[in-house]
């Protein structure tokens, strides 16, 4: 059933292409400006490794499954899809450019921002990367630093720090493929931990200092941000799925037991487990039942989950801003399920911690609750990000169409005053010919009238 209150315009899809999953998410800005999700659609993953797809066909069938899904349950039909891109080959650097005005004393203006970006296309990258997003840090107008936004000042040389982020192409370019395949089109392409973070985090968290922890199924995703700007982004090429490989060799089990295991008993701190309980689990088809110590489970989750925490230090440490997080860590994704998982975290980090929940922008909705878990995180921020690229095509069009319609008025005043001045002249005229006519008809009657009888 479609909803009558707004049309198919206004709706938005999001396209999540997980290690664990394939996610689908139908939504739309609501008149109060919140975001309202309308359907989803989930699938499990197959042909993607460490958020890299590895088989097309398998991840073809997985999309349209998904949003075979979110349009039943939305009611609208999906075209275009906002999609994620994630992955161990996602690398960031750090780059200034500089530009040289002509004139000291005319105003810094959009343009110059503009071209100053463009000029940051033309690094030289590896072979086969390509530039995913260039997020600006701050300006630099002659000697003056720190400047978040420059339009309107005056100066000589302006100076741009920028964060860039780059990823693979043949990446890129399998997962334009895998959407196209699926009947689908592109909108654009978002780096995945910056959609997690439009979804969970608070404007106030990201002024403060914030360090954003999404541990998905093959990855986990580093993205900081300090005074509202992301300053720094990184992979650890660790996730939940080596969390389960590791209770599979430890405790000698399946696959899909390993994987039960740890979501129901799963625990990131083994101090907090009572050493006697035991899990037994059914055995092989004619073979005994097997027990497993739960405190032994909780050793290997945590075994794991430290590493991880150690990369995620390393690379704080490495951007600069280890004291400068005032609003600690926030965990989000699949992986951050785990029970006492941010207890772990605030005892090897020294950072206060939090789950993220991806309920930041979202209405009250019916659906509210079935998606307010963070393995939604990025889906949600993908619909998010979706729903501003809209906004902003809507606006730019927008725009032009007031250029076009004063162009018009222009025109239309411009022929009214011909036509007035034209009128004007024609009345000045035709006074003219009224005169002349005058002068001409009392001149006739002059030599037309009869002549003297004394003649």
């Amino acid at each position: 059933m479609k909803y009558r209150n707004y049309s198919a315009s206004d709706v938005v899809a999001a396209l999540d292409i997980g290690t664990t999953k394939i996610c689908v998410i139908v939504g739309r800005r609501t008149e109060l400006g919140g975001v309202e999700v309308l359907g989803v659609g989930k699938v499990s993953s197959e042909g993607v490794r460490r958020g890299v797809v590895t088989n097309i066909d398998k991840t073809v069938k997985a999309i349209e499954e998904a949003v075979i899904q979110a349009e039943k349950m939305s009611g609208f039909d999906i075209m275009e899809v906002q999609v994620g891109i994630a992955g161990q080959h996602i690398k960031s650097l750090q780059h200034q450019g500089i530009l040289t005005l002509s004139d000291a004393d005319k105003e810094i203006c959009q343009a110059d921002i503009d071209l100053l970006m463009e000029d940051m296309h033309k690094l030289a990258l590896p072979p086969g990367d390509k530039i995913l997003h260039i997020i600006p840090q701050e300006y630099i107008v002659d000697e003056e630093e720190g400047i978040i936004d420059p339009i309107g000042m005056c100066g000589h040389r302006l100076y741009g720090n920028f964060h860039v982020i780059t990823g693979q192409m043949t990446a890129y370019k399998n997962i334009q493929k895998c959407v196209e395949k699926a009947g689908l089109k592109v909108t654009d392409l978002t780096l995945e931990p910056i959609a997690s973070a439009a979804s969970v985090l608070s404007d106030e968290e990201k002024e403060a200092g914030v360090a954003l922890i999404d541990i998905g199924g093959g990855t986990t995703d580093i993205t900081i941000f300090q005074e509202g700007i992301i300053r720094h982004t990184a992979v650890v090429p660790f996730g939940g799925n080596v969390i389960t490989k590791d209770i599979k060799e430890g405790c000698t089990v399946m696959h899909d037991q390993a994987e039960k295991l740890k979501i129901k008993f799963g625990s990131a701190l083994s101090d907090e487990i009572v050493d006697n309980r035991i899990i037994t689990i059914p055995g092989l088809k004619g073979r005994d039942a097997k027990e497993i110590s739960e405190k032994n489970l909780s050793l290997i989750i945590q075994a794991r989950l430290e590493e991880i925490y150690d990369y995620v230090l390393w690379e704080i440490k490495r951007s600069g801003y280890e004291r400068k997080l005032i609003a600690g860590i926030v965990l989000t994704g699949g992986g951050s399920l785990l029970k006492n998982i941010e207890l772990l975290a605030e005892y090897h980090t020294g950072l206060s911690s939090r789950i993220g929940l991806p309920t930041e922008h979202l209405s009250t909705t019916r659906y509210k609750d079935d998606i307010a878990s963070p393995i939604y995180a990025t889906g949600i921020g993908l619909l998010i990000s979706g729903i501003k690229v809209k906004e902003k095509i809507a606006y730019a069009e927008h725009l032009e169409q007031e250029a076009i319609n004063g162009e018009v008025e222009n025109e239309k005043a411009e022929q009214e005053q011909m036509n007035t001045d034209y009128s004007e002249e024609s009345h000045e005229e035709q006074k003219g010919n009224k005169w002349f006519d005058k002068i001409f008809d009392k001149t006739k009657a002059f030599f037309e009238a009869t002549p003297d009888s004394d003649f």
